[in-house]
């Protein structure tokens, strides 16, 4: 099962470049929802994301291929794997953000590419050109350097890495519509999240229902969730993952600069120089990708 509109445009890179802004502007809206409980927030965004997911799939008469993915085991086993994959990966990086560790998240994020070369040699064959290998190493030391100087918080990067890796994988790999996927996997987690919510409300420990502004943004989190998400999983089924992974280092940069200027997370000499190596090796990328395309047009 595909997607009418996945065929029509070729190029995933709008929608990778797009999907990663979003991204790694993100921990501001977080962070204006830091005093609640990092579980709920995840639950209601969960929750906030299915009508909205409904509605487009209803405008672009794909309720049928919804349906569908749950008569489909195997997609159906496929997208459950991913559905626990982001959860986790949301509810790690909501703790990150609202416990003043937007550094660590960065870093998880700069490892990401390099977990998704991995994935990409591994399990679809993929091979890397030799400018790519080069911005592959740079970005490697880079990724090194910044290990050495956060390993009291290194689980949160290696989780946030491997997490969102392995869901792009997944995602690739199952021939499923990006809303549809989407709206199959939030759906497969809405009974833990209802849970969830009717926990922290009945508790009194939750936020929803507090004041207007907080209950507003955990309402609006279902968009700031689906809207990149969808995004991601378009561009994933149109790139190779190798490129998808390097595009992502635009949300990870955005990210590390919030936490050091924004929010005033100590930027040492260490996490300068992988900042800067980090750069290098995606100017050696975009080189390469240019030089390739220049070559294709010939």
């Amino acid at each position: 099962m595909t997607e009418k509109s996945d065929s029509a445009q070729p190029s995933g890179l709008p929608f990778a470049v797009s999907a990663y802004l979003i991204w790694g502007f993100v921990p501001v809206y977080f962070k204006l929802l830091n005093h609640v409980p990092p579980t709920e927030v995840v639950a209601q965004r969960i929750l906030w994301s299915i009508p909205l997911l409904l509605v487009i799939m209803a405008f672009r008469s794909q309720m049928a291929e919804y349906f569908a993915i749950f008569r489909n085991k195997a997609h159906l086993r496929n997208l459950l794997a991913s559905a626990g994959l982001i959860a986790i990966n949301w509810l790690i990086y909501i703790w990150a953000v609202s416990t003043d560790h937007i550094l660590a998240a960065s870093l998880g994020y700069y490892l990401n590419p390099l977990v998704n070369v991995l994935l990409g040699r591994l399990f679809l064959g993929e091979r890397l050109r030799r400018l790519q290998m080069v911005a592959v190493a740079v970005a490697a030391l880079g990724v090194a350097i910044l290990i050495g100087d956060a390993l009291d918080t290194l689980w949160v990067s290696i989780s946030l890495a491997f997490s969102f890796g392995l869901y792009g994988l997944i995602r690739k790999i199952t021939p499923v519509g990006s809303v549809p996927g989407l709206a199959v996997e939030t759906t497969l987690l809405a009974p833990l999240s209802l849970g969830a919510v009717y926990w922290f409300a009945s508790s009194g420990s939750g936020g929803f229902g507090d004041d207007a502004t907080t209950t507003g943004l955990l309402i609006l989190a279902g968009a700031v969730t689906a809207i990149p998400l969808l995004l991601f999983a378009t561009a994933a089924r149109r790139m190779s993952y190798a490129s998808l992974g390097f595009v992502q280092y635009i949300a990870p940069s955005i990210a590390f600069l919030l936490g050091v200027f924004a929010y005033g997370e100590p930027l040492s000499t260490t996490k300068l120089a992988c900042f800067i190596l980090i750069w290098i090796s995606i100017a050696i990328f975009c080189a390469d990708a240019f030089k390739t395309y220049r070559a294709a047009r010939a």
